[in-house]
């Protein structure tokens, strides 16, 4: 798995990453992560946004992986709408 230390979360809710972790990891502040969680287990994945350049191919990959399962842009909408409008 790899380094293990240990940390505390603070009264405001926030955890501290240890330092030889962070450097090992090139962790800089402002880095996002998704928070997972499942039983006593909390999982920080680092977030890697695309590049700007590389959402032509996302949504080429994107667009044929919903034609290859048999949806339509109105069936994309409407599940957008419905999401949204469950918030």
């Amino acid at each position: 798995m790899g380094q293990a230390a240990t940390t505390t979360l603070s009264s405001k809710g926030q955890v501290v990453i240890p330092e030889g972790i962070r450097s090992k990891l090139g962790l800089k502040a402002g880095t996002q992560f998704v928070v997972l969680a499942e039983g006593d287990v909390v999982i920080f994945k680092v977030l890697d946004p695309p590049k700007l350049g590389e959402f032509d191919t996302l949504v080429r990959r994107a667009r044929q992986a919903a034609k290859e399962a048999g949806r339509s842009k109105r069936d994309v909408d409407a599940a957008i709408a419905k999401t949204r409008g469950a918030r």
